[in-house]
């Protein structure tokens, strides 16, 4: 099984962008505090498809743009600790499944963050953490201003929840440190974070307590955190060595050729881009969407009837062909051999 067309681009935006997730997450969050949900999506031309792909980034100065938006309709300037609360370690994809499933709070979190780059890209700085002071760090953008408070506000109540759904304990915090001026709620953010908060500090960061950073975690499942891990791994390595768009839509058109053809349209959509971006991206790279679909069917046929014992009929509707008769036509184009003559030679040679 592969998880490849999870993985996100590299960053196209100066910033750096993020997983819709993320937004999703805030629109729940807005939604939850009165306001329309719809009327934002459709102000940030972002739909349920776009939403609900794992695929799909988002610019950093958009999603603050939509931040700051929500908060005009929701009146919250805390939202982002909305955010914060209504945040599930599926929300983080990969990473934050791994790190539910970890050993202990210390290790879980210190994996969620370790692998934040699957899910957010910010050139000015990274996550990170301190292990020996029990802390966890977030660089956020610069300067601070009412577009981007929600942005730390809602990380580090965030990953304050992470702690919390994995230890079964609400007071787990030691102290918070934010960087920007305090406007003027610090008794509604102690509340919540249940410590002590220190605005106009040196950096944004959580401290966990002692005995929580030690404590087992409730979520540990010791064969999946191993699983999900070497995942982790895979799609970071593939993050470092770059990710162009033929990439991503190639690993998207896998899980959606069953039984049909992907149109661009579909496939532009999942990625949050208009058609017409995304063939000119493709122009770009010295391809095109039907070159894309054409070359996907033809590696999966391959390792379909070498690896395989699927019958043919099934392999055709698993690759989108209308009839077995149209595979048949496709696979002989390419490796000049019917694929069940191919099928039988791979099998004489392995004898």
């Amino acid at each position: 099984m592969t998880t490849r067309h999870l993985i996100p681009p590299k960053s196209s935006n100066v910033l750096g962008d993020i997983s819709v997730l993320y937004a999703a997450v805030l629109l729940r969050a807005a939604a939850a505090e009165g306001a329309d949900a719809e009327s934002l999506m459709n102000e940030f031309s972002l739909s349920e498809e776009t939403l609900n792909s794992a695929a799909a980034r988002i610019s950093i100065p958009r999603f603050m743009r939509l931040g700051h938006a929500a908060i005009g309709h929701t009146g919250n300037p805390a939202l982002g600790i909305r955010m914060g609360a209504l945040t599930r370690p599926v929300d983080a994809g990969i990473a934050g499944l791994a790190g539910q499933s970890a050993n202990t709070v210390g290790e879980a979190l210190n994996t969620l963050i370790r692998y934040s780059l699957l899910t957010s890209q910010n050139s000015r700085g990274k996550p990170s953490v301190r292990a020996a002071t029990r802390q966890a760090a977030f660089y956020s953008i610069r300067p601070y201003n009412s577009f981007n408070f929600f942005v730390v506000d809602s990380v580090l109540s965030g990953w304050t929840q992470f702690v919390r759904t994995v230890t079964g304990r609400y007071e787990v915090l030691e102290r918070v440190e934010i960087e920007y001026p305090s406007i003027g709620q610090d008794e509604l953010f102690e509340s919540w974070f249940r410590c002590p908060v220190h605005f106009g500090a040196s950096e944004n960061a959580i401290t966990l307590k002692q005995d929580v950073w030690t404590a087992p975690s409730l979520e540990a499942q010791p064969a999946m955190h191993a699983s999900l891990i070497d995942l982790c791994e895979q799609e970071m390595t593939l993050i470092e060595r770059g990710w162009s768009t033929s990439d991503r839509v190639q690993h998207l058109l896998t899980p959606l050729m069953q039984g049909e053809t992907p149109d661009l349209d579909t496939i532009a959509t999942k990625l949050g881009l208009t058609p017409w971006t995304l063939q000119r991206q493709l122009t770009a790279e010295g391809t095109g969407f039907r070159t894309l679909v054409d070359q996907t069917r033809k590696q999966l046929a391959a390792d379909y009837i070498r690896e395989t014992t699927t019958s043919l009929s099934e392999i055709a509707w698993l690759l989108g062909f209308a009839n077995p008769p149209a595979f048949h036509k496709a696979y002989r184009r390419w490796y000049d051999i019917s694929p069940g003559e191919h099928r039988k030679r791979l099998e004489r040679e392995k004898k």
